[in-house]
């Protein structure tokens, strides 16, 4: 079924093609969560409080921009207002990865699951609007009208923080690299 269709019949109180909606961006909504929230038990009350306020906005829903944005931002406001309800510590995360069932040697696995971990552990340096912004350019392929859309701030705004957070990142995961490789001499 087309998300129109869905859209259009969850807006009349359809509470299986709000389901069916829901899961086509499932993934996307959980991995925006548990990156700007960076705790796997804060993920579930951002979840479950975002899609209800999409449940409760969704007849006023009027497709100008597209619906994964206009869902992004609701979450993302939940998250940030979780955030500042409740200060979460900052704690490594773990990788979700599971050893592949393919050619790929446990070495290249390894390694490719290190770099993911010193990716995620260098995004926790990041401020919080810098962080936001790559998460919804880069992990969830929104373009830059579509993120400011959801952060609510101008495309020049989103494009300043992509630099800078790029930037950051660069400085932060080459000076990890040079202090691995020192301790490795």
């Amino acid at each position: 079924m087309r998300e129109e269709e869905l859209i259009r019949r969850s807006q009349a109180g359809d509470w299986s093609a709000f389901e069916l909606l829901v899961e086509r961006y499932l993934t996307v909504l959980t991995r925006t969560a548990y990156l700007m929230t960076r705790d796997r038990e804060s993920v579930q009350d951002v979840m479950q409080e975002a899609l209800v306020q999409v449940w409760r906005d969704l007849p006023s829903y009027r497709p100008i921009g597209s619906f994964k944005s206009w869902m992004l931002r609701i979450l993302v406001n939940k998250a940030r207002k979780h955030y500042r309800r409740k200060q979460v510590p900052t704690v490594a995360l773990e990788s979700a990865a599971e050893v592949p069932e393919n050619s790929e040697g446990l070495q290249e696995t390894i390694e490719r699951e290190e770099e993911a971990r010193r990716l995620r552990q260098a995004l926790e340096l990041l401020t919080v609007d810098h962080r936001q912004a790559l998460v919804l350019r880069y992990y969830n392929e929104l373009t830059v009208p579509e993120v400011a859309k959801v952060l609510g701030c101008r495309e020049g705004t989103v494009k300043s923080r992509l630099s800078r957070s790029l930037g950051r990142l660069r400085q932060i995961l080459s000076s990890h690299e040079s202090y691995d490789r020192a301790g490795d001499a």
